[in-house]
């Protein structure tokens, strides 16, 4: 049943090949294997998509369709799953990612208290290059394990 509704959602090649925009991207986009749905290439694109969801940098699309497109795994599943970090949730899957990261490299909690607000946001102030390390480090070890 999700594989029929996934398939109804997912473009055909020759689709993606008659497509002005996406006509451009020329070989890379019009492979089969890119669009083809399997468990291989479905289970490699979901670690793709959840690997770059955390990835607390911008362009994580972007990252994960040149991901897909090198593994040569399902472009349109990788790419929605990025999509699980949102305004709602990327604050508490960030906070776990950096505490994570505080205990993997053995540095102290720079922030105590958390409040999803703008002023605990301005409130950080130069403190984000120090926590920046232990949340890339979090992060990553948070893509890799999901």
């Amino acid at each position: 049943m999700i594989r029929n509704i996934i398939k109804r959602y997912t473009p055909d090649p020759k689709f993606v090949k008659e497509h002005k925009m996406l006509s451009r991207l020329g070989i890379w986009l019009q492979d089969p294997s890119l669009w083809h749905l399997n468990r291989r290439s479905a289970s490699w694109a979901t670690f793709i998509g959840l690997f770059w969801a955390y990835v607390p940098l911008p362009g994580q699309m972007i990252g994960a369709t040149v991901t897909a497109i090198i593994f040569r795994v399902n472009i349109p599943i990788s790419f929605a799953l990025i999509w699980i970090t949102n305004p709602i949730t990327i604050p508490p899957m960030f906070y776990f990612a950096y505490v994570l990261g505080t205990k993997l490299l053995g540095t102290k909690i720079q922030v105590e208290e958390f409040h999803l607000s703008w002023e605990w946001l301005k409130s950080l102030g130069g403190s984000i290059f120090e926590i920046f390390p232990a949340l890339i480090v979090g992060s990553l070890i948070c893509g890799v394990i999901l």
